[in-house]
């Protein structure tokens, strides 16, 4: 499968591994054909660490979502440059609707253990096309937004997100 997520500053395709996070992947499809991610923002950019997004209007309001899931971030995938994955809270199991794209090899937060420190972040896929649109929003000004931090000061929108089975 293969998501196209039309962004602001460009378009980016996601080659999503069913085969190793077949939860997280059926979870990210169900948000993208609910149209859920679209008008959401990229609300968290951290240079040479992640960008973060697919929770939150641009007025910071966050969106409803459904349950939560079961993390798989011990499927072998890891958090290498490029590769998308779930945010989610301290408990490793909070996973919704919000997910990251790695900016470089963040090999702490990669699967360790399943104690609440170790359980890691499960990658779902990785980029394919658009690193220059990835690029572009890693590169935008950021600043506070209320109690967030790392928040883009011009809105970097999620217009739509696609799932295709190519």
């Amino acid at each position: 499968m293969k998501a196209t997520i039309t962004t602001s500053k460009g378009t980016l395709v996601i080659e999503l591994d069913a085969e190793a996070a077949p939860l997280t992947c059926a979870n990210f499809k169900r948000y993208a054909d609910e149209g859920h991610y679209d008008g959401t923002i990229f609300h968290r950019v951290i240079p040479n660490f992640m960008i973060q997004g697919g929770g939150f209007t641009a007025d910071m309001e966050q969106k409803p979502t459904h349950e939560n899931i079961q993390n798989e971030a011990a499927n072998g995938l890891t958090n290498l440059n490029g590769s998308i994955a779930m945010a989610r809270t301290p408990d490793p199991h909070s996973a919704s609707s919000q997910f990251f794209i790695n900016l470089t090899d963040n090999d702490f937060l990669n699967f360790r253990d399943e104690s609440q420190a170790g359980f890691g972040y499960c990658v779902f896929g990785k980029t394919v096309e658009g690193d220059d649109t990835v690029a572009a929003i890693a590169g935008v000004q950021t600043g506070s937004n209320g109690h967030h931090q790392d928040v883009p000061v011009e809105a970097v929108v999620i217009e739509t997100v696609v799932v295709s089975a190519d």
